[in-house]
């Protein structure tokens, strides 16, 4: 109807207005609750094209759009904004349109061009954690949303199978990593431990031992103990001494905090792990070995925690690969002299001039970093994916700046496709004790949250009955829609720009702004339709206010998807869904509808409830929930 108001507005203008006006500036509101009407036109740019008040404005537009359209069954005007009560025999066929189109909402598949989505991206030395559920709960679900746009979506991540982190993890294990009886060190098969924990566990070992390391270096300093170090070194650390006297805690704290990193520089295990690296880089063969078997523990292990979580990928992209192309790029970068080279071999690239800072892109050493393996990535997957409209980057909101560089650094090399890629920042998880660090080992395992949810629900879900004629695996299979529903709900619900505490028990609570709450009004409508058995027509039926109320906010949901899509987010899917769930508990309690006398009036509100339901399961399959039948 809004379309239609537009197109007539544009059309007639000149002899409306005496001028042509463009559409964008006809805006239409939701009418407020306490006035009556189904939707307000802001008629304030009209009232300066006629030179009168609003409120005489408001009327004049008024009486245009009710005699243009039958759909309009009056007006009325408050303070300039004019209310528009639609008819019962438009929202009769709007239901009508609703119930025919089994997926409502939805555009055509592929209708639009290709956007790659990334998401989860994570290191092989570690296991995934309480962020790395909300970033694939984010990524998969925007994928989602983007498909319901029309959009072609290739779903993908780039998986940081290299580095000095991943070195880190494989010289602990094998440093620390103790023989069994048959002389065998520590594997997946022989401690039954998934193999990306058993690698975690290597890298917070080497922690341990780095920071003991650099502790036991500090000591010698202390005691006046310099063999073996450099001038500089020394230099250095008593600079940081003497900077301490007379200075207050906080000040003594942050020289501390100098002195232990250049103590971890002078590690034996760190000076280790980079020869490690750049032995892999150099394609050593005991090496090379070593760092395929690890990382092949870490792939079974990830692919485990991906099937609990619900989420999949149509391409893979592997740093390990990626990083060479980045090299060949700063290579051509460096031609084309939009790099630099210091003395010590490194390159960088100078961004002084666009209000950022010099940045690294290749060690002295010829070893890559994080920007080389992310600029050939980049390049790797227009090459793979020459239609693509966009690039989505699912990554946490402490790599901002890492991003505006990527983007930027393409663009200098000539690429203008850059200004396709968009960052999808969003806000860290925090827990009541504070922030998760994967050195230390204190963070929430994904595994560990995702089995802690199911076992909540199934002990909420057990108290509750409701489970009468289901068979042992439907219901463990029940257990796990409603826990993974709502730990995905929960973590998706809010703006993916805010930063977030994490509350498990909140999640799956059958009351408030939850996944359960939700998946439970599907429930209780398909219990309602299956008691109702056959309907039939219900054209005579009466159409209330109460089954208006539900209407107008399921003709809302095509709308929804567009700006879900268009914000890359899924908290407004979200929110969209819990209100339409308020709606509906509060039209379900206020309206009877089996006990209806009127059979096309009973007919109505089950056509109307099963379509509430549709909607429902559609909206949580963006989310990447499922909606079960019995609860």
């Amino acid at each position: 109807m809004e379309n239609k108001i537009k197109q007539l507005l544009v059309s007639k203008a000149v002899e409306f207005f005496g001028t042509t006006i463009e559409e964008k500036s006809i805006q239409f509101q939701v009418t407020r609750k306490e006035f009556e009407g189904d939707f307000t036109l802001v008629v304030f740019p009209f009232a300066k094209l006629w030179k009168m008040s609003p409120q005489d404005a408001a009327n004049r537009m008024g009486e245009i759009v009710l005699n243009a359209f039958e759909e309009i069954e009056s007006y009325n005007v408050i303070q300039g904004f004019l209310n528009l009560c639609l008819s019962n025999a438009y929202w009769k066929s709007v239901l009508t349109e609703i119930d025919k189109d089994t997926h409502f909402g939805i555009a055509t598949p592929d209708s639009k061009g290709t956007v790659l989505v990334e998401y989860s991206s994570p290191n092989t030395n570690k296991p995934l954690h309480l962020g790395h559920l909300r970033n694939n709960f984010l990524g998969y679900s925007v994928a989602e949303i983007l498909k319901a746009n029309g959009h072609k979506v290739v779903k993908t991540q780039i998986i940081n199978d290299r580095g000095i982190h991943i070195c880190k993890s494989m010289l602990a294990w094998e440093r620390f990593s103790p023989l069994n009886e048959n002389g065998e060190r520590e594997t997946p098969e022989n401690t039954g431990l998934k193999g990306d924990k058993l690698v975690g566990r290597y890298y917070v070992a080497f922690d341990k031992y780095f920071n003991e390391e650099a502790k036991s270096i500090i000591a010698k300093w202390v005691q006046g103990d310099f063999e073996g170090f450099s001038e500089h070194v020394i230099n250095e650390y008593k600079k940081f001494s003497l900077a301490k006297e007379g200075k207050d805690e906080k000040a003594q704290a942050d020289l501390d905090a100098k002195i232990k990193d250049l103590a971890k520089n002078e590690t034996s295990l760190l000076r280790d792990a980079k020869e490690m690296l750049v032995k892999w880089e150099a394609r050593d063969p005991q090496t090379y070995l070593l760092w395929s078997t690890m990382n092949g523990w870490v792939y079974e292990g990830f692919a485990t925690t991906y099937e609990a979580m619900g989420v999949n990928f149509d391409r893979l992209y592997y740093e390990s690969e990626t990083y060479l192309l980045g090299k060949e790029l700063v290579t051509e970068g460096l031609d084309k002299g939009v790099f630099f080279k210091k003395e010590d071999g490194s390159v960088w690239v100078d961004l002084t001039a666009d209000g950022m800072d010099e940045k690294l892109l290749l060690r002295g050493d010829g070893t890559a970093v994080y920007m080389t393996q992310d600029l050939g990535t980049a390049l790797d997957r227009k090459k793979d994916f020459p239609d693509l409209e966009g690039v989505v980057y699912t990554v946490g909101n402490e790599q901002d700046y890492h991003f505006k560089v990527l983007f930027l650094v393409l663009k200098k090399l000539g690429y203008a496709w850059a200004d396709k890629c968009y960052h999808l920042s969003y806000g860290m998880v925090d827990l009541p004790s504070g922030k998760m660090k994967s050195r230390e080992g204190t963070v929430v395992d994904a595994d560990d949250l995702m089995n802690e949810v199911v076992q909540s629900a199934k002990e909420m879900t057990s108290e509750r009955g409701h489970l009468e004629g289901m068979s042992e695996d439907e219901k463990e299979n029940l257990f796990r829609q409603i826990g993974m529903g709502g730990l995905k709900y929960y973590l998706l619900k809010v703006d993916p720009k805010k930063r977030m505490m994490f509350n498990p028990e909140e999640s799956i609570e059958l009351n408030g702004n939850t996944g359960p709450f939700i998946q439970y009004a599907h429930a209780r409508i398909n219990s309602l339709l299956l008691k109702a058995g056959e309907m039939n027509s219900f054209e005579s039926g009466v159409l209330g206010s109460d089954e208006k109320e539900i209407l107008r906010v399921l003709a809302q949901y095509t709308n929804v998807i567009k700006e879900a899509g268009k914000e890359y987010s899924p908290a407004l899917l979200a929110n969209y869904a819990f209100e339409l769930v308020k709606a509906f508990n509060h039209y379900y309690q206020a309206v009877p509808i089996l006990i209806e006398k009127d059979l096309a009036t009973r007919d109505l509100r089950l056509v109307l409830s099963k379509n509430v339901s549709k909607v429902i399961a559609s909206a949580l399959s963006l989310l990447g929930i499922q909606a079960p039948l019995k609860m």
